[in-house]
């Protein structure tokens, strides 16, 4: 059982939250999420402060500590919203914006196209920084993480997609055999 989801969750002046049923709905300065929540779970919500609450029976009580942490990351969200940082390592690579698709070009033969979902915001900073925003944070967590697979960093250049603040741990190489 969660102790966390016990208190409830502060809802800033600029953020509008509304409860239809089962689903919430979070609105704010840098825009609105929704999200279906199943039977046993239950919202209320008393001035600026939304409370979760589950149902002692259902099956769902191992779960009560993830749905507020969705709810509470949907109210974050909407208010400050989420990034990644994206840094491309390697002689040649670079990163270009083309309408809603980002261009690639991670040493292969052909640049790699990536298709921009809409409610995330792409921009590159000097060919090689890629910056990722949006309100919901499991959308901007997967598409860098899709970025990244294109070219993840290999062990022993280090060359490759990375996170902002990854270490990459490095091989040894072969060494040659003294004769």
């Amino acid at each position: 059982m969660s102790r966390l989801a016990k208190k409830p969750i502060e809802i800033p002046a600029s953020v509008e939250v509304k409860l239809q049923g089962s689903s919430v709905h979070v609105k704010g300065p840098k825009g609105s999420l929704v999200k279906e929540f199943p039977k046993g779970i239950a919202f209320s919500l008393q001035g600026n402060e939304l409370s979760v609450s589950i149902d002692e029976n259902a099956l769902d009580l191992p779960l009560w500590g993830l749905y507020y942490a969705i709810v509470m990351s949907m109210v974050k969200g909407v208010s400050q919203g989420f990034q990644k940082k994206l840094s491309l390592v390697g002689v040649g690579y670079r990163a270009n914006l083309k309408g809603d698709v980002l261009e690639l070009a991670l040493g292969f033969s052909h640049p790699s196209f990536v298709k921009i979902p809409s409610g995330i915001k792409v921009s590159v900073d000097k060919n090689i920084a890629i910056l990722v925003e949006g309100c919901d944070a499991q959308q901007v967590g997967q598409f860098a993480a899709n970025v990244r697979s294109i070219r993840p960093p290999e062990p022993y250049k280090g060359k490759g997609v990375r996170y902002e603040n990854e270490i990459v741990r490095k091989k040894a190489g072969k060494t040659a055999k003294a004769k």
